[in-house]
């Protein structure tokens, strides 16, 4: 048999087996899929420019597996503030922040929860430490990639994913209560 057919036999008996490895370490089904997809599709598109036998198919397209749920790791975009999401108004609509704090059509009760979300925000930036608060501020307020920031301040790019994740989940909880209302 030759490898293209072990590996579609492989991707016939095992799919579950996979799946639910590659499950456990990613958010949704419908990701693990695609990288399922994803994988195998590469592997066999391999498989033409082997020349040399593989012992152990299995292992080969576990590692495949393991290196692109980890390439999807770093690929992911770092969440935004402006992602988060609002309760639902009215039942009809799912507005984010961004699209609330620049609603020019405010009515009186929409300006005040306008200004209570910006006094909510600017208290919690002003309770973060500096490195996060100011990370935050230039991604988030002045659209400054992270490239750009590591480059002009010479700390590693996962540094300031991170100090910008703290900063997000500081936001979130101190806006809690206006989610809450």
């Amino acid at each position: 048999m030759d490898l293209a057919m072990q590996i579609e036999h492989l991707f016939r008996t095992d799919r579950k087996k996979f799946l639910g490895f590659i499950r456990q370490r990613v958010r949704s089904a419908e990701e693990a899929e695609d990288i399922l997809q994803d994988v195998f599709a590469n592997v066999l598109a391999a498989s033409h420019n082997v020349s040399k036998p593989i012992e152990n198919i299995a292992s080969w397209v576990f590692t495949s597996v393991r290196n692109r749920i980890i390439d999807s790791y770093r690929k992911k975009r770092a969440e935004t503030f402006s992602d988060m999401q609002l309760p639902q108004v009215e039942d009809t609509t799912n507005e984010n922040f961004e699209a609330l704090l620049s609603d020019l059509t405010a009515s009186p009760e929409t300006a005040l929860m306008r200004e209570s979300i910006w006094q909510a925000v600017m208290h919690g930036l002003d309770e973060l430490p500096l490195e996060q608060r100011e990370v935050f501020v230039k991604n988030e307020f002045e659209g400054v990639s992270f490239r750009e920031i590591a480059d002009e301040t010479g700390t590693n790019i996962n540094t300031l994913l991170a100090r910008k994740r703290y900063a997000v989940l500081h936001l979130r909880k101190r806006l809690q209560d206006l989610y809450n209302s």
